[in-house]
């Protein structure tokens, strides 16, 4: 491989750029968008006087097909990976529990990630890295809705269910889908700094560094249910009304039961405090009313428990990274500012 001279350098001062080797890996079942996603960052920051140079590769060389039903074609079998990798990228697939099942699937990574600098993983690639146990005691990312599954799988990896994406030593992966983009534009400021990223981003029309963490995209989830049957009649009761007076004290009467002891339950079956389960659940149903409805801010507090504007705008900040205006821009329409209904 020659290296390439940035074309976008003031006349007189091009410089010359090292190639970087990028493998994707392939393999049955897998997110299209998982791979095409960092490819076309890749594409991008190329525009821009990168000098990326892609592969992919599959275990035997035969094509596979995506969840979308697109056949794609590798350039390369596994044992025609005889050079040294700057960044290997593995991408997720929905079904893991076939990934990790697949013992030359796990087996390749492991002889890939030995000749790779850098390791990324993309959604439910983080099932098939962890397989390899190159995880272990390492902080990882995967979907937002399978980071109790690969918590629970392999409990010797530290597992961020809210992160986009994270990194720990030369491993590095994300949440799901289209966070592998947000990956690799941290992968391509770390090789070659922000301004190409940010180049490539826009015109990738995306953010730089997306703001919030994934539980601004999560789906409204139901709490795991309690072995304790005062703390199940408690949970409900706030889920079924968000805005009534949920105070330890007004719980614990309605429950008939100590403040003291309602908050050991609380602690032990749930992990944290009455007041912070009552905030997620009115954050909860904050949301909702601002996906489905045009009502002020206020009123929306009001209806969600949270009393004022004010204390819904800090509950925002402090659980979503976003207030609840923002919040409602981003998730009402598709519609650029501006523009009216047809």
């Amino acid at each position: 491989m020659t290296s390439r001279v940035n074309p976008h350098q003031p006349s007189g001062t091009a410089t010359v750029v090292p190639p970087h080797r990028v493998l994707v890996l392939l393999f049955e079942g897998l997110q299209l968008m998982d791979v095409t996603g960092p490819l076309d960052v890749y594409t991008a920051a190329n525009e821009y006087g990168a000098h990326y140079v892609t592969n992919t590769v599959s275990p035997d060389g035969a094509p596979v097909t995506t969840t979308a039903g697109l056949r794609l074609v590798p350039d390369l079998s596994l044992d025609e990976v005889d050079f040294p990798v700057d960044t290997l990228v593995i991408p997720g697939r929905p079904d893991w529990w076939a990934a990790v099942a697949d013992t030359a699937l796990v087996a390749g990574i492991t002889r890939l990630a030995d000749r790779s600098r850098t390791v990324a993983s993309v959604c439910a690639g983080a099932f098939p890295l962890a397989a390899t146990g190159l995880l272990d005691g390492r902080r990882a990312a995967t979907h937002w809705r399978l980071a109790d599954d690969l918590a629970a799988r392999y409990p010797k990896v530290e597992v961020d269910s809210d992160a986009i994406f994270v990194r720990d030593g030369r491993f590095i992966t994300s949440a799901g889908i289209s966070a592998g983009i947000d990956l690799t534009l941290s992968l391509v400021e770390s090789d070659l700094g922000p301004d190409i990223a940010r180049k490539a981003a826009k015109f990738l029309v995306v953010f730089m560094a997306r703001p919030g963490g994934q539980s601004q995209f999560s789906v409204r989830q139901s709490p795991r249910h309690p072995a304790h049957s005062v703390l199940r009649q408690v949970l409900d009761q706030v889920a079924a009304d968000p805005a009534a007076d949920h105070s330890l004290a007004a719980l614990a009467a309605r429950a008939g039961v100590s403040s003291r002891h309602l908050t050991r339950l609380f602690r032990t079956e749930t992990g944290g405090t009455a007041a912070q389960y009552v905030e997620r659940i009115r954050v909860e149903a904050a949301q909702a009313l601002l996906e489905a409805g045009d009502d002020a801010l206020d009123t929306v507090a009001r209806r969600s428990g949270f009393g004022s504007e004010e204390t819904l705008r800090r509950a925002f900040r402090r659980r979503l990274g976003v207030s609840p205006g923002t919040y409602r821009d981003r998730f009402r329409t598709t519609r650029p500012y501006g523009t009216e209904e047809d």
